[in-house]
This record gives C-alpha cells, structure tokens and sequence, in this order.
C-alpha cells in the first residue's frame, strides 16, 4: 500500500465511533464483511455490517466504564479488489486517525470474512496489539510477518463453504512459525454466516476481546493453546465450547 492514510482515504472517513470515552485507556475495532471484486460504495443497507451489531452489543456491555473506546471500520468499497486491498487500507486509515484522537493506546482488531482479511493484514500497525478473526478470509498468498508479537485468536466454522477452514488453519500455522501467538478454534456445526451457534459466536468473541484488552484473564483453553511450542497444530484445532451467558465480573479496579 502506498502513500499515507490521509493520502488513501481523501474525502472519506474510515472510523466510525461507537463509543468515545474522554480518556480512553484502550480501544476496539470492529470491521465487517465484504465480497472479492466490488467498486460500488456500501448503501444505508448494510447486511454484514448489521452482521456485527450483536458483536458491538456485547463489546459495548463488557466494556462499560473501562475506559474502552469502540469504532467500526466503514470501507469506500464493497470489495477487496484484488492488489488493491482496499478494505486493509481503510483499516489501516481508522488505525491512523484512532491513533491521532486517543493516542498509541492499545488496540483490538475484531473482523469478519472480509473484514478478518483486512484485520490480519492491518494488524501490523503500531498500535495493534491483539486480533479476533472470525471466519477470516486468508488466502495463501496474504502475508503474516506483520503479527510477529501479536496476540491472534482465530474461530471458524466448520460447515463454512465460503471461507475454507483449512485456509485459516494454515494462515495460523505460517503466523505462528513468523512469530505470531496463534490460537484457533473451531465452532462446530457453525457457517460463514455465523447464524448456527450465533450466542456462542457473540459470547465467545466479548470474552476474547476483553481478555486480549486486559480487562479478565484469557480462557484457560486459549492460554495453554498460545504457550504450545510453535509447530504445534493442536493449538488451532481447539473446539468452541457452549459460552456462559453471563461473563465474569470484571476487576474492581478496572
């Protein structure tokens, strides 16, 4: 990608702010969905952005009073569009104005399909520190070395016809190899569309998001999964459980 954010993104704002506190001490992204080939702008009528409202909902809940800013990522395409790559330029363009309102405060990526592409390829950006990949679209060609010292938690279904389960499998396994802390679990039963199991979806990626923000610790699964040698394949064959409805109380002094 070449020239600056501003440069990429004349006359269009990447970040939209969900919530805003006056002194936010760590920040989210959410980026949504997107098809291969598209130049048309994204109407009113949004379907994979409406996708992760219930993915805010949560995100807004858990984090209410910590501090925790949360934006989504509105792309100028609906596409990827090839070496274009335009969605991880708005990504990258969000990370850069987030960067300029709140500072170099720690930032989650949380992305779907498209927008998990875009999320992996962003990922590099000085102020990320975590990603949550779902369903993510990772062909064999996307870099990784950009996640070396990145905390990258990756869930896939295993019934998606969209995205190949195993193309994310094996993007984790190179991610990891370039220095990357990697670990992928496997939403049984589930689709691309994340429709089957949607509160196991919804809950499990609040509960991620916050461990990976500081707020709780990470699930005892995950963190044994990221402490395995790198070579490891169990540490991306981790099987989603049923998620409590209720997630635990956040610290007194968050």
């Amino acid at each position: 990608m070449s020239g600056t954010a501003a440069e990429r993104a004349v006359g269009h704002r990447a970040l939209h702010w969900q919530v805003r506190p006056d002194a936010a001490r760590a920040a989210v992204l959410v980026l949504h969905g997107g098809e291969e080939h598209n130049f048309s702008r994204p109407g009113r009528l949004n379907l994979p952005l409406l996708r992760m409202h219930g993915f805010l909902r949560g995100l807004t809940r858990a984090t209410a009073d910590a501090g925790v800013a949360i934006g989504t990522v509105r792309y100028r395409h609906r596409g990827w569009n090839g070496e274009r790559a335009d969605a991880a330029q708005d990504a990258t363009a969000a990370l850069d104005e987030l960067t300029a309102v709140l500072g170099p405060v720690p930032t989650v990526l949380v992305g779907h399909s498209m927008g998990g592409r875009a999320a992996l390829r962003a990922g590099g950006h000085p102020s990320v520190t975590g990603l949550v990949a779902l369903a993510p679209w990772c062909p064999a060609e996307d870099p990784c070395e950009q996640l070396a010292g990145r905390d990258v938690l990756m869930l896939h279904g295993d019934r998606d016809t969209v995205t190949p389960p195993a193309d994310t499998r094996a993007f984790a396994a190179r991610s990891r190899a370039a220095g990357a802390r990697v670990c992928g679990y496997t939403v049984t039963g589930s689709g691309h569309a994340m429709l089957r199991r949607i509160p196991d979806w919804h809950r499990a990626t609040t509960r991620l998001t916050t461990a990976l923000l500081g707020l709780q610790p990470l699930p005892a699964e995950t963190a044994s999964a990221l402490a395995l040698p790198t070579a490891s394949r169990e540490a991306l064959t981790l099987a989603l459980p049923p998620q409590p409805r209720r997630a635990p109380a956040l610290p007194a002094n968050v």
